[in-house]
């Protein structure tokens, strides 16, 4: 089985390149399960039920969140009315919604679990490392287990990634927006990047106008980051191909598109 991880998607323009890209991607690779991080797609920060539907619409069979889980408060009423929407598995809030969910290819069971990272983090959460055990334990067993370990810290990502290696399929991390050069198969099986990137604004940072983050983290004035609508967008992405019946990874590569400026010739 061949499944495609998409970095997060920052605003108009990472859902408009996925929209965009994402067709040319499935049929080259021949990809039978599209997962995304969205939870950047509105406006930079949070998803709200429409944009969810478009990027359904558009070919991504689960979405994963984040940091930025609840930064848009229309989740609320829509989480457990959608069935492709996975939200932190291990946040200390009661909060809608499920952290693991459990999909069915054609007699294949894909298990896709979020969970957020706790260095450098602006989120109180309970230990990844237990709560996934437990989720391994508690919840019903699946072929394939794909983990979207939303973290800052590199080395937090590596050390998780070790403990479970031969226990899931593929942990792919987000949340920094810049893909890394370290995907590989670790030694019992297990698919592992420390970032997938994003899909936005390549001309920006992270994905966002370039004033705006100038103006707040280097000027400290109290402003948002904000992700504009229009400019030349970066699409990143890995692909996974797994094993459908041991749940282990035979191959992991990353895709870095970057569109051509429109008006060059």
């Amino acid at each position: 089985m061949k499944i495609l991880f998409i970095g997060d998607i920052v605003g108009r323009i990472g859902r408009r390149i996925v929209k965009e890209k994402l067709p040319f991607f499935v049929k080259k690779y021949e990809i039978d399960f599209v997962i995304a991080n969205g939870e950047n797609a509105t406006h930079g920060k949070g998803l709200i039920q429409k944009q969810y539907e478009e990027l359904v619409d558009a070919g991504v069979d689960c979405i994963t969140l984040g940091n930025h889980y609840k930064s848009k408060n229309e989740i609320y009423r829509y989480i457990d009315h959608v069935d492709r929407l996975v939200r932190p598995a291990n946040i200390l809030e009661a909060f809608p919604g499920e952290g693991s969910i459990l999909f069915d290819l054609d007699g294949v069971s894909v298990r896709v679990t979020n969970l957020l990272g706790s260095a450098f983090m602006d989120v109180a959460v309970n230990n990844a490392y237990y709560k996934m055990l437990d989720i391994l334990a508690d919840e019903e067993p699946a072929t394939i287990n794909i983990i979207d370990y939303h973290a800052e810290a590199t080395g937090e990502k590596m050390a998780f990634a070790r403990a479970f290696d031969g226990k899931v399929s593929a942990i792919i991390c987000t949340h920094t927006h810049v893909q890394t050069n370290d995907a590989r198969i670790l030694p019992k099986g297990t698919a592992f990047i420390s970032d997938a990137g994003m899909c936005g604004l390549y001309d920006g940072v992270l994905g966002f106008d370039v004033d705006s983050v100038i103006k707040k983290t280097l000027y400290g004035e109290a402003t948002k980051f904000t992700p504009p609508d229009e400019g030349k967008g970066i699409f990143n992405a890995v692909v996974i191909e797994v094993d459908e019946h041991t749940g282990k990874a035979l191959k992991i590569f990353p895709i870095n598109y970057i569109e051509e400026d429109k008006n060059e010739d």
